[in-house]
């Protein structure tokens, strides 16, 4: 079984460009629903290795940019909006560009 960090990193590389989930919604996919706080880590720990990977597309739950990439977020927000995503005053509305996966969908 592939190890969490890997779960995190194949679950990151399948946001959509233009679209944004949590990091709960990504610990929850990677096998662990707890473990947002990890998910975090995994993403600032990136090697130079891993440029196939949109950390970007990964906010707070309240949709906010929380990043310690560069400075307060410039880099997050500047990728995201080169995406087509808005962000405003550092949020990202969820209802318009949150993603979340087909399992994760209520089904009829």
């Amino acid at each position: 079984m592939p190890s969490f960090r890997e779960r995190v990193l194949d679950t990151v590389r399948r946001i959509p460009k233009g679209k944004v989930t949590n990091y709960g919604t990504v610990a929850l996919l990677a096998g662990n629903p707890r473990a947002a706080r990890q998910v975090g880590g995994v993403l600032y720990g990136l090697r130079d290795s891993d440029t196939d990977v949109p950390w970007q597309r990964v906010v707070n739950a309240q949709g906010g940019i929380s990043t310690f990439k560069v400075g307060s977020g410039e880099l997050q927000i500047a990728l995201l909006e080169s995406e087509g995503v808005l962000v405003e005053d550092r949020v990202v509305n969820l209802k318009l560009y949150g993603w979340r996966p087909p399992e994760l969908e209520p089904s009829d």
